[in-house]
């Protein structure tokens, strides 16, 4: 190991926050994570105007933590373990559709400040708030329309909805549930009669027959009438 000449004289210092030393530091582990935080810290502390910050170009260029962890993609790991601690703050940005990465001290004024970006209160140069692309929205669960709407969920009625899922397109389980409670029929065995007619009949038929003059009693009529729940 090659012996450290000492620090010269007038050396420059880096602000470190005093939780850093006795919260944070007990818990860190990972090098990377360390050497990561400290070289923000030594960069946002350069940094002048409000809010400070530093990026992912800044540190990926920086000649002491290259040398140091020798990969972008190490810089890129010490980063998100000291976000996901809670160490610093992070924020995707974008200009020119390039995507560009700033980290902020993680302190009460860069807590407000973040949210003041995001809301486009505050603007960071030529930087704007990266578009979130938006998520597919999740297919109802009948389990939980079902509870919801016609009553307790048990392992038989489980049982029948697994069942029904196989047979019919989730859209009509939960269409054929409306159906039962606009009509105040709240029973599995007759959203099952429901589903069984529009397989039968097309998926319009009980909105046909209520426009032609006919109830939803006819339901109750015929062969399996005794089956099914009033």
């Amino acid at each position: 190991m090659k012996s450290f000449p000492g620090f010269p004289h007038r050396s420059e210092f880096t602000s470190v926050p005093n939780a850093f030393f006795s919260q944070l530091l007990p818990q860190i582990e990972d090098i990377a994570e360390l050497k990561v935080a400290l070289y923000t810290f030594m960069l946002l502390y350069k940094k002048k105007g409000f809010p400070r910050f530093t990026s992912l170009a800044e540190l990926t260029t920086d000649s002491g933590l290259m040398a140091s962890l020798k990969t972008e993609e190490e810089v890129r790991r010490g980063l998100e373990l000291a976000t996901a601690r809670g160490t610093i703050l992070h924020l995707e940005m974008e200009a020119e559709k390039q995507a560009h990465h700033i980290y902020l001290l993680n302190d009460e004024d860069n807590r407000q400040a973040l949210e003041k970006i995001k809301n486009g209160e505050i603007e960071l140069q030529h930087l704007k708030v990266a578009a979130r692309p938006e998520q597919p929205q999740e297919a109802p669960n009948i389990f939980t329309i079902y509870e919801e709407n016609i009553g307790m969920l048990t392992p038989l009625i489980a049982d029948e909805l697994k069942e029904a899922e196989q047979n019919y397109p989730t859209a009509w389980i939960v269409d054929a549930i409306k159906e039962a409670v606009s009509l105040n029929k709240r029973s599995w065995r007759y959203v099952a009669r429901i589903l069984e007619n529009w397989q039968t009949h097309g998926r319009d038929y009980g909105t046909h027959r209520r426009e032609s003059g006919e109830t939803p009693d006819k339901y109750f009529k015929g062969k399996y009438g005794h089956m099914v729940q009033r």
